[in-house]
C-alpha cells in the first residue's frame, strides 16, 4: 500500500505527443499548402484539430495533466528559433512577408536562399533544425504559438502544462552562423537570451499556465565546469523571477550525471528525469545527491523510444523509491512519444498474441496511468493489469520468435578473422581502379531515385490484388530502364538502378529477413513531413533468400558502366527499427551482419563490382555519454567489417552516412575499413571533409554536393564551388562527387536539373585540374 500523501501526489502525464494524426493529416495538409492545393486557414484548422483531438484522447485515458507547445509543422526547434527571434539574416525578409512561408522557408529553402541546417536529435532518428547564432544575435519574444496553444487546452477543461525547449539546450545545440568564426561558442549569448525566455514564461503565466517545462537534455551528455555554470545560472536566474510559472527542468535520453547535484539544488519547483535503460542510474545519484525535498519530481518509467510493454512491477517498484526522494512524484514516459507510432489498435496484420507484446503512443498513456493508479492506490487497484502484464511478458520471453538456435550457433561461431579484409586499403584501391576503369572525381548517387506517384499506385494496386505480381514487376522493369537511361545520357560514372521496388531502405530488408516485424501504421516522424514506419526487431535474424541480386543485376544487364548493389547496414537495420531489448545490441548486431554477409557474397558472386552498405545511423547511435562509446564502436565497427569482409580484392566496398556530426567518429569511419565513404556536407559546407582530413582518413570519401532535403536546385557554379572546397582537403584521386543523401523524396524536375549540374560541376573542376 502506499501513504496517503502518495495518493495526492501521483499524478499521470506525458511531455508530448505524435504530431502527424491517425493519418498523417498533418502531412498531407503541410505538404498541400506548399503545393498551394491548401489555404494556410485550412492548414490551421488541420492542425488545431490534431491537437485537440490528441489532448481529448490524452485526457480521456486519465492523463492528467498534457503538454501543450510540442506541435510542430515541422520542427519543435525551428519553433524556439521563432519564439526567441533568432531568425537568420537571409531569411528575415521572408518571415516579415508572411511568418508561415518564412518558417517553412527556414526550414526547407527556396530556390535562392539555403536552409537551416539539419541534423539528429541527439541519439534519435528525429532530425531538428539547427540554429545560427553569431556574437552579433539579438533575441525577441514571440510567445504567440505558445500561448495561443496553451489557450485552445485551457478551454477544453483541461490542466496542461507548455513544453519548451530550454535556453542552456537550445544554445548547445546551435552553431555559429555563415561567415562567423568557428570557434565562436552560442552559449556566450545565454544573458542575452535569458530576459527573452523571462517574458516568454510572464506570458505564458499570464495566460493561465501553473506549470511550465523546459526541456534540458543537452544536460544528459559530458558537460564542462564552464557548461554546468552557465545552466546553474540560467535556472537561478529563471527561477528567482517574481513572475513566472512554476518550472519543471526536464531531462531524458540517458543519465543526468555531474548536472544532478546543479539542477537539485537550484530555484525550480520540479525535475523530469528519465529512469529507464542508460538513465536507470538517475536513481541511485537522486538518493546520493539528497532527492528533491519540497520540489516535484516527475518520474519517466514507461520507455518512450521503443514499443515493448512496460514491465509495470518493476516500474512500480522504481516508483516506490522514488516515493521517499521527493514531495510529490508523478509518472511519465521517459521523454515525448513523438518517436514512437500512434496506436496499435491500427494494425491488423501482426499476431493478435504478438500484438500484445507491443505499446505505442496511446498503450504507453495508458501504461503511465495504470502505473500513476497503482503509486497512489496501491497494487491491489490494478491487480488485474498486472496480472495480464505478467503473462504478455512470459509469452514474449518464451516464444519461438525471439529464439532461433541456428542463428545463435552460426552466430556464436564467428572468429575475429571473419570481420577482417585482406589485402591492404593500398592493394585493393589499385586493384579497383584497374578493374573499374573510372576517371578522376568520378560521379554517383547514393542510391534512391524519386519515388513517384505511379511507384507508390504500383505497390497499392499490388496490395489491393488490383495487378498481379508480373504487372508490377514490369512496372519495376521499365522504372530502372528509365534510372539507368537517364544516368548514362548525364555521364554519371557508377550507377545505381534506383531501388522503385523499395519501400524503405530499413523495412524492405526487415520484411525479407526473419525476426523482424511489419507495421501498416506504424508511422513516426523523422523530419518535416518525411515519416517512416520502423520495422520491429523481435527475434533472431537470418535471411531465407537473397533480397536484392535479382534487380541489380537487371539494371547491370542494361549498361556497361558498373552499377552499385546497395544494402543498408546492420547499425542502420538496428537503429532505425524498434529493436529487441532482451538480449545486449551487439548481439543483435551481428546476426544482422552474417545476413547481410550473405546478400554481399552473392551480390559479387552475380558480377556486381561495387557494393554499398549504407550506415548513415553509426553516428546517431553513439551513446551520449563518452564512457559508454567505446563498447558501442568495438560492436557497430566490428558488424559493419563482417557484412563486407567476404569480397574479393577488386570488389569495392561503398558506405553512406547523412545528416549527423562526424567529427566524433572519423576514427570509427576509418575503422570500417571501406573503399569509398559519401558523407553530408553540402549544408554544413564541406565541413566534414576537413574532418576527415585532419584526422588523416587515407580512403576515398564524397563529401555530397547537393543537399538533397531541400527542393532547390544548385548551380552548377555553387556545386563547383564546393568541389573546389574539398579539394582543399581530399586530394583529387580520392575525391568523389555526389548527392548527400538518396533521391527518394525529391521530383523528377529537380533530381534531373541537379545531377546534370552535378555532372558538369565535376567536369569542370577536371579540366581546372588538367590545367593546373
Amino acid at each position: 500500500m502506499t501513504t496517503k500523501s502518495a495518493a495526492a501526489a501521483a499524478r499521470a502525464t506525458v511531455y508530448g505527443y505524435p504530431r502527424q494524426g491517425r493519418n498523417r493529416e498533418l502531412k498531407k495538409a503541410v505538404e498541400g499548402y506548399w503545393k498551394g492545393r491548401v489555404t494556410a486557414e485550412a492548414l490551421r484548422a488541420t492542425a488545431a484539430e490534431l491537437r485537440r483531438t490528441n489532448w481529448l484522447q490524452l485526457a480521456d485515458a486519465g492523463i492528467d495533466e498534457v503538454p501543450t507547445g510540442d506541435f510542430s509543422y515541422y520542427d519543435h526547434v525551428l519553433d524556439t528559433t521563432v519564439m526567441v527571434g533568432a531568425i537568420p539574416e537571409r531569411h528575415r525578409a521572408a518571415v516579415a512577408g508572411d511568418a508561415l512561408d518564412g518558417y517553412f522557408a527556414m526550414a526547407r529553402g527556396t530556390q535562392e536562399v539555403a536552409p537551416l541546417e539539419m541534423t539528429k536529435w541527439f541519439d534519435t532518428n528525429y532530425h531538428y533544425l539547427v540554429p545560427e547564432l553569431g556574437p552579433d544575435s539579438a533575441f525577441t519574444a514571440d510567445s504567440a504559438k505558445q500561448v495561443g496553444e496553451l489557450k485552445e487546452a485551457l478551454a477544453l477543461g483541461l490542466t496542461a502544462r507548455p513544453v519548451l525547449v530550454g535556453p542552456v539546450t537550445y544554445l548547445l545545440l546551435a552553431k555559429p552562423a555563415p561567415g562567423m568564426p568557428a570557434d565562436f561558442e552560442p552559449l556566450t549569448l545565454l544573458d542575452r537570451l535569458l530576459p527573452v525566455y523571462a517574458e516568454v514564461l510572464a506570458d505564458l503565466r499570464a495566460a493561465g499556465a501553473e506549470w511550465v517545462q523546459l526541456d534540458e537534455p543537452a544536460l544528459v551528455q559530458d558537460r564542462t565546469p564552464a557548461e554546468l555554470n552557465a545552466a546553474e545560472r540560467a535556472y537561478r536566474d529563471l527561477g528567482g523571477l517574481a513572475d513566472r510559472p512554476k518550472l519543471l527542468v526536464a531531462s531524458y535520453f540517458d543519465r543526468l550525471g555531474e548536472a544532478l547535484p546543479m539542477l537539485a539544488k537550484a530555484p525550480v519547483d520540479g525535475l523530469a528525469m528519465d529512469f529507464t535503460g542508460a538513465a536507470a542510474a538517475n536513481l541511485d545519484a537522486l538518493a546520493s545527491a539528497g532527492g528533491l525535498p519540497g520540489k516535484r519530481l516527475v518520474a519517466g518509467v514507461v520507455n518512450g523510444r521503443n514499443v515493448w510493454v512496460n514491465d509495470l512491477a518493476a516500474s512500480l517498484s522504481t516508483l516506490g523509491t522514488l516515493l521517499g526522494l521527493a514531495d510529490r512524484v508523478d509518472v511519465s514516459a521517459s521523454c515525448s512519444l513523438l518517436h514512437v507510432p500512434l496506436d496499435t489498435a491500427a494494425e491488423r496484420d501482426i499476431e493478435p498474441q504478438v500484438l500484445r507484446w507491443l505499446a505505442f503512443a496511446r498503450q504507453k498513456s495508458a501504461e503511465v496511468v495504470t502505473l500513476a493508479r497503482g503509486l497512489a492506490r496501491g497494487t491491489d487497484a490494478i491487480a488485474a493489469d498486472l496480472a495480464a502484464n505478467r503473462a504478455d511478458l512470459a509469452s514474449r520471453a518464451n516464444s519461438p520468435v525471439t529464439h532461433d538456435p541456428a542463428v545463435r550457433a552460426r552466430a556464436s561461431a564467428v572468429a575475429e578473422t571473419d570481420g577482417r579484409r585482406s589485402p591492404s586499403y593500398a592493394e585493393r584501391a589499385a586493384a579497383q581502379r584497374a578493374h573499374l576503369g573510372l576517371p578522376l572525381l568520378p560521379t554517383t548517387t547514393i542510391g534512391s531515385f524519386p519515388q513517384t506517384g505511379d511507384l507508390r499506385a504500383a505497390r497499392a494496386d499490388l496490395r489491393a490484388g488490383r495487378i498481379d505480381t508480373a504487372d508490377y514487376e514490369e512496372r519495376i522493369k521499365a522504372e530502372i530502364q528509365e534510372v539507368i537511361s537517364f544516368q548514362e545520357k548525364t555521364g554519371i560514372d557508377v550507377l545505381v538502378h534506383g531501388e522503385p521496388e523499395r519501400n524503405d531502405m530499413v523495412q524492405y530488408f526487415a520484411e525479407r529477413l526473419t525476426g523482424y516485424l511489419a507495421t501498416q501504421h506504424g508511422w513516426v516522424q523523422s523530419y518535416g513531413t518525411r515519416y517512416v514506419r520502423p520495422p520491429i526487431l523481435a527475434g533472431d535474424i537470418s535471411r531465407p533468400e537473397p533480397m536484392t541480386v535479382r534487380w541489380t543485376s537487371y539494371a547491370q544487364s542494361l549498361t556497361e558502366k558498373p552499377v552499385k548493389g546497395m544494402l543498408t547496414g546492420p547499425v542502420t537495420m538496428l537503429a532505425w527499427s524498434f529493436v529487441r531489448d532482451d538480449q545486449p545490441l551487439g548481439d543483435t548486431a551481428r546476426q544482422v551482419a552474417l545476413a547481410l554477409r550473405d546478400e554481399v557474397n552473392d551480390l559479387e558472386a552475380a558480377g556486381t563490382s561495387v557494393i554499398q552498405v549504407d550506415e548513415p545511423a553509426l553516428r546517431e547511435t553513439l551513446p551520449l555519454r563518452s564512457a559508454d562509446r567505446a563498447g558501442y564502436l568495438d560492436w557497430a565497427t566490428e558488424a559493419f567489417r563482417l557484412t563486407t569482409s567476404g569480397v574479393r580484392p577488386d570488389t569495392q566496398i561503398h558506405t553512406h552516412m547523412c545528416y549527423a556530426e562526424f567529427g566524433d567518429i572519423v576514427q570509427a569511419i576509418d575503422d570500417l575499413d571501406a573503399d569509398v565513404i559519401s558523407l553530408e556536407a553540402a549544408r554544413s559546407h564541406m565541413q566534414v571533409a576537413h574532418e576527415l582530413a585532419a584526422h588523416g582518413y587515407p580512403r576515398e570519401a564524397g563529401p555530397g554536393v547537393w543537399d538533397i532535403h531541400s527542393p532547390r536546385v544548385p548551380s552548377t557554379d555553387e556545386a563547383a564551388e564546393l568541389l573546389r572546397t574539398g579539394l582543399k582537403a581530399i586530394p583529387a584521386e580520392r575525391l568523389w562527387v555526389n548527392p548527400d543523401c538518396g533521391l527518394k523524396t525529391r521530383a523528377w524536375p529537380e533530381t534531373r536539373a541537379s545531377l546534370e549540374h552535378l555532372v558538369t560541376a565535376a567536369r569542370t573542376i577536371r579540366d581546372e585540374l588538367s590545367r593546373s
